[in-house]
């Protein structure tokens, strides 16, 4: 017999979740391994935002299983429920920083809030991770001060800055142009070199998705359709993964010829 696979650390079983009428995860399933990187794919409105949240405990499901580090999310009281949470850091769409507190005031927040560090600590832990992003020099400005990009290697200076096992990102390059996409995608990168963290990236940007997933999954309908290593998702014959790369490369090559000839 080989060698046992990583653990799950995240689970998804058969999960369902609606509000009033409207049906949003209709049995989703869905595990990410210990260490990977899951990029979840779908259109606007698809659910994605609502499976974040499930996974960070802010919802319960209608039905079905949501386990975190092998916990079963539903079956944990207040307090076990923080500690659970813990584990997880969170790339919120819009960043989420605070406007009144400086970058390195932002950073520290959950370390102070939560960790209930000594101050040193703290001020120790908060320069690694504003190094991590090459955000030392903007320690002391505000969110109102930084560029796009900025904000976003801020946000994910917090998220990470509890070290967490596991990072949620929410569409982590919305709204950026290429060059701060990309400096977003390289700082992405970097943090599961360096924290060896389980990601889940929810993303429309199939781009985004094939450069930093080990594997992809596309929401459909509110069921995951497909599940596989970025060839294999490529090469899918589900007509939703078809439909859903044909649109994608059809933007692209419209964006391509609206920016040639805005520069002619």
């Amino acid at each position: 017999m080989g060698e046992p696979g990583p653990r799950p650390a995240i689970e998804l079983l058969d999960v369902h979740k609606s509000f009033g009428d409207q049906s949003v995860l209709a049995g989703v399933s869905l595990v990410v391994p210990e260490g990977t990187t899951c990029a979840l794919l779908g259109v606007s409105g698809s659910g994605k935002t609502v499976l974040m949240k499930l996974i960070d405990g802010l919802l319960q499901p209608d039905r079905g299983t949501v386990r975190v580090a092998g916990e079963d999310l539903s079956r944990l009281g207040v307090v076990d429920l923080d500690r659970v949470r813990r584990k997880l850091g969170i790339l919120f769409q819009g960043g989420a920083l605070f406007d009144s507190l400086t970058v390195f005031d932002n950073v520290a927040f959950p370390l102070r809030e939560r960790a209930r560090l000594p101050e040193r600590q703290v001020r120790e832990r908060v320069r690694r991770a504003l190094a991590l992003v090459d955000l030392e020099a903007a320690a002391d400005q505000y969110p109102g001060e930084l560029s796009g990009g900025m904000l976003k290697r801020a946000a994910f200076a917090r998220a990470m800055v509890l070290e967490p096992s596991v990072l949620l990102y929410d569409d982590p390059t919305a709204g950026l142009d290429p060059l701060k996409t990309r400096s977003v995608v390289d700082v992405m990168l970097m943090g599961k070199q360096q924290l060896h963290a389980t990601s889940l990236v929810i993303t429309p940007d199939v781009a985004t998705a094939f450069e930093v997933g080990d594997h992809l999954a596309l929401l459909h309908e509110g069921r995951i359709v497909e599940h596989a290593a970025p060839d294999a998702f490529r090469q899918s014959r589900h007509p939703a993964v078809r439909a859903f790369l044909h649109d994608w490369l059809e933007r692209r090559a419209q964006h391509a010829s609206s920016d040639s000839t805005a520069s002619h």
